[in-house]
């Protein structure tokens, strides 16, 4: 399917990377919630899913060497064992469910988060175990999946009141330890094909590129705004998805 694509297409997905990168670039984070439900309504999503986690795991390496010395580790490090076992039950899953079902999950999962983005509910301190095992599972569980699993690790960190500057560390540093984890995951069960690893290497300059110009990208948008804004996107994404 891949070598069948038109080249209204393969544009289109370039034009993808170069949006969901500079988000990345101006935020931190989410170039997979913009890229994965986008890529898999034209590629099928055991390409897209291998595809952008190595693309995430290199602008993941960026932000930690930049940002190293303000990583919350002990945070972190609360989350990541149990992230193994998310990643465990996902490939099983993968391997057992019909890509179509895994697709329209894709589509609720996006369109329920963009809701939670909408509503933005104020969130106190809690420093219960319960989160870190919550955000470590399910977050490389999603991730694996659909490659989005940020969200659950973005709402664990929000929950420990973090520093915008500690919080952008962490998440990058957070990010790359999973990344890495699902990355063997998808080695190991044979999802990087040469197809796979030749769009991995054509892709990687652009993402550089637009990380770039993300992290030189001044806007006088509200924090807020952007959110809504992308809220609002990843809905009709997640409806685009479901009507697939």
């Amino acid at each position: 399917m891949i070598d069948s694509l038109t080249y209204t297409q393969y544009s289109l997905a370039l034009i993808i990377l170069v949006v969901a990168y500079t988000f990345r670039g101006v935020t931190g984070f989410g170039s997979g919630l913009i890229s994965i439900p986008l890529l898999a309504l034209f590629l099928p999503l055991t390409f897209v899913v291998p595809f952008i986690s190595i693309l995430d795991i290199s602008a993941s390496v960026i932000h930690s060497i930049h940002t190293r010395k303000h990583i919350a580790w002990n945070v972190i490090l609360r989350a990541i064992p149990f992230a193994v076992f998310g990643v465990v039950f996902a490939l099983f899953i993968i391997k057992s469910v019909n890509t179509l079902i895994l697709v329209k999950a894709l589509g609720i999962f996006i369109i329920l988060f963009a809701i939670y983005s909408l509503i933005s509910p104020t969130l106190k301190k809690n420093d219960s175990f319960v989160w870190p095992v919550f955000a470590g599972f399910f977050g490389s569980l999603v991730g694996t999946l659909f490659g989005t699993g940020g969200p659950f690790y973005v709402f664990y960190f929000h929950l420990q009141k973090l520093d915008k500057t500690i919080f952008r560390a962490t998440c990058a540093a957070v990010f790359l330890i999973d990344g890495l984890i699902r990355a063997t995951g998808f080695t190991l069960s044979g999802f990087y094909t040469s197809t796979v690893l030749i769009n991995i290497g054509l892709a990687l300059p652009i993402m550089f590129l637009a990380m770039y110009i993300g992290e030189h990208l001044h806007t006088n948008i509200s924090q807020r705004s952007f959110q809504k804004a992308i809220g609002v996107f990843l809905i009709f994404s997640g409806i685009a998805l479901l009507l697939k």
